[in-house]
């Protein structure tokens, strides 16, 4: 039994959490229904406003749980006081309580990669790159790469992409590759581009991607979704040391806004291995559901051992996410017609619909979950196809497969989602990113259903929500925001963009905490505060259900519960 001790703020007591499976999850009682195991030390919070996101009884003012992390009632607190008198009672004063939050889309391996290099999130031109470059570069070795991540050419005065002339004459010698915001899009120096293991030059294409190249057919830099493969391969891995540092600042991170969760997609064998390392040292405060990346290696080697669910409770493992296009930002998203700004161009799909069919049928035959990243309205048309005619090939699949971003779509594919069973995994600070420029690309007629969370809704369908960090910030009161408002931290547009898709703040916050757990198969688990799951719980520091929408994102977290423990801040 490993054992983990934790005060409990204002009794500073200690208890410990046995590392055990979740039990399956119970109708919510006011009182108790669950009684704590052997000689179980009992807590109570009290005198609180808990939003539980249970349908049965959704706003309680107490709840108890034993010091396995099991939450053994909610409801009133003068009853859970009384069926429980030994308990260590605290009263909170009427603050307000919200199920730990889960980022159903959030790259926390990513995350780590992304803190252990230059950020140029936020940064207005090319000049304050290169000067947050050099910083970075004083920290590096002779032989280090100089590596950053964040770059969005929307932000710049000259919304056009950059070149690699940008960065030779500051760094002639020392190879430079920058990820942009999405990820979806690379910018290489001179020096980086001459280790390509082929001449980049020509007229050449990578299949799934695109080299920007100039008049005389030599590459500016600039390489697209599938070109990316090119300067990733020879980009030197981070130690080990460093990517444990680094994933120890982002769960730090996560804690500290309220998430107790993450679906970490697109991960491969051995940062599942890592995660399990720290988990087993009692390092690691935080849920995954991890998706393995591809229908390769990954997907080969949690096939082969089957679901990976950690005992305690901190790994999950059943699902792979697959590709289908790139990002709309840099232009890479499959579109059914020309992108508005940029004729005859209508983005990249990966692979052909056959061959994507052939990976969820894999993916299905080996009994999980598929995820498919799709952006443009071609890309989700057709993964919605693959998807349909792949789950006729396998009728005993549990299902539940999604759709990660869906941000595109015809009127024709809402529906299909409830229909399929399909959950559409979206990103709500994705819309209040994207509003400023979405238009140029698409035009007015495409936007009517992009982003389209009430009309997904109203059809039926299931909604998880994420941010897709570090691609958007970590912060889940951007995303809540971002669903009821849909608009700017300035309160632009009037009125919100594209209004007729705002979702109430009920839904939202389902979205990122009992919506989110089913994406994951984690419903009897997490999601919603009732008897039988587990405490993660936060605290914050207003009512996210009843102060002004502008307020909602400069919400405080001031505790977070993971297992019945608080892991911040921690004591």
């Amino acid at each position: 039994m490993t054992v983990m001790k934790r005060s409990f703020p204002a009794l500073l007591l200690t208890f410990a959490l046995a590392a055990c499976d979740a039990p399956d999850s119970v109708e919510n009682p006011s009182a108790s229904e669950v009684a704590p195991g052997p000689a179980q030390r009992v807590f109570v919070l009290h005198n609180a406003r808990i939003y539980t996101s249970d349908e049965a009884h959704p706003e309680v003012s107490a709840m108890a749980w034993d010091a396995s992390g099991a939450i053994l009632a909610t409801g009133d607190g003068a009853a859970l006081l009384r069926d429980y008198p030994q308990a260590e009672a605290r009263d909170l004063e009427g603050k307000v309580v919200l199920p730990g939050l889960i980022d159903s889309h959030g790259h926390l391996h990513g995350l780590a990669v992304a803190l252990s290099q230059a950020n140029l999130v936020g940064t207005g031109d090319k000049n304050e790159i290169l000067n947050r470059l050099k910083a970075q570069e004083e920290n590096l070795s002779g032989n280090d790469w100089l590596l950053g991540r964040g770059w969005d050419q929307n932000d710049w005065p000259e919304q056009v992409f950059p070149d690699r002339r940008d960065l030779d004459e500051a760094f002639a010698d020392r190879p430079v590759w920058l990820r942009r915001i999405d990820g979806h899009a690379g910018w290489a120096n001179g020096a980086a581009l001459a280790l390509a293991d082929k001449d980049l030059s020509g007229e050449w294409q990578p299949p799934g991607g695109f080299i920007h190249r100039d008049e005389t057919g030599e590459p500016t830099g600039v390489l697209i979704d599938g070109a990316m493969s090119l300067i990733d391969g020879l980009v030197p891995e981070p130690s080990e040391q460093l990517l444990v540092e680094s994933l120890g600042l982002a769960i730090a991170q996560m804690t500290r806004l309220g998430l107790t969760g993450v679906h970490d997609p697109g991960i491969d064998q051995s940062v599942a291995e890592r995660y399990l390392r720290l988990i087993e040292a009692d390092d690691f405060d935080t849920r995954v559901y991890g998706m393995t990346s591809g229908a390769g290696a990954a997907l080969d080697w949690l096939c082969e051992q089957g679901v990976l669910d950690h005992s305690s409770g901190k790994l999950l493992m059943r699902a792979t996410k697959l590709y289908a296009d790139g990002a709309l930002g840099s232009r890479g998203a499959a579109l059914l017609e020309d992108y508005d700004d940029d004729p005859g161009n209508r983005g990249l799909l990966f692979f052909e619909p056959a061959v994507l069919q052939a990976q969820m049928s894999k993916v299905m035959a080996c009994g999980f979950q598929v995820g498919v990243h799709a952006i443009g309205d071609r890309a989700d048309r057709e993964v919605l196809d693959a998807l349909e005619a792949a789950m006729a090939e396998h009728p005993s699949n549990p299902g539940r497969h999604r759709v990660e971003h869906a941000q595109i779509l015809q009127a024709d594919d809402v529906p299909r989602f409830a229909r399929l069973g399909v959950i559409a995994a979206m990103q709500p600070t994705h819309a209040t990113s994207d509003m400023y420029w979405a238009d140029e690309r698409l035009g007015e007629e495409r936007l009517r259903y992009s982003y389209a969370w009430r009309s997904l809704l109203d059809s039926g369908a299931r909604l998880a929500l994420g941010s897709d960090f570090p691609v958007e910030e970590v912060n889940p009161m951007l995303g809540i925001h971002a669903a009821v408002s849909r608009q700017d931290l300035e309160g632009w547009p009037e009125g919100g963009w594209q209004a007729q898709e705002r979702i109430s703040r009920v839904e939202a916050l389902r979205g990122f905490t009992l919506d989110a757990a089913y994406a994951g198969f984690m419903e009897d688990r997490v999601g919603s505060l009732e008897a039988g799951k587990r405490a993660d719980f936060i605290v914050v520091d207003r009512d996210i259900m009843e102060v002004a929408v502008e307020e909602i994102p400069d919400t405080r977290v001031l505790e977070t519960w993971l297992d019945g423990m608080q892991v911040y801040p921690k004591r």
